[in-house]
């Protein structure tokens, strides 16, 4: 059986683990600043985000349902280590959206997203 673990130990090893961790840089469409998040929050958002959108079909997923369905994508462990779901999916939706690989419907509001269509 495991020992037990304290909350003094598992949040000095978080810790650790934190300084020692890579991030990945999150820039967006319409403005000059970037937002560095852990790459680890990155991969499990960017995974949960791109198969709701492939789910969502061509009529493509609300916005403003993005962050539940990432949500109830994701492990109880990874939800209680990852922060605001909500600000760590919008970080990462506005990295997808500059890099190519999600778009918003044009002329569609409120705003939904699909798959870019890659030439």
């Amino acid at each position: 059986m495991s020992k037990p673990v304290s909350l003094r130990e598992t949040a000095e090893t978080l810790y650790l683990v934190a300084m020692d961790d890579k991030k990945t840089i999150c820039r967006t469409p319409n403005a000059h600043g970037t937002t560095r998040i852990p790459s680890w929050k990155f991969d499990v958002i960017r995974e949960a985000i791109l198969k709701a959108v492939d789910a969502a079909g061509d009529d493509g997923l609300a916005f403003k349902d993005l962050s539940a369905s990432v949500a109830s994508a994701l492990e109880a462990n990874i939800l209680a280590k990852l922060g605001s779901v909500g600000w760590h999916t919008t970080c990462v939706k506005l990295e997808l959206e500059v890099a190519g690989e999600i778009a918003r419907v044009p002329g569609v509001t409120p705003q939904r997203i699909v798959r870019a269509k890659r030439p």
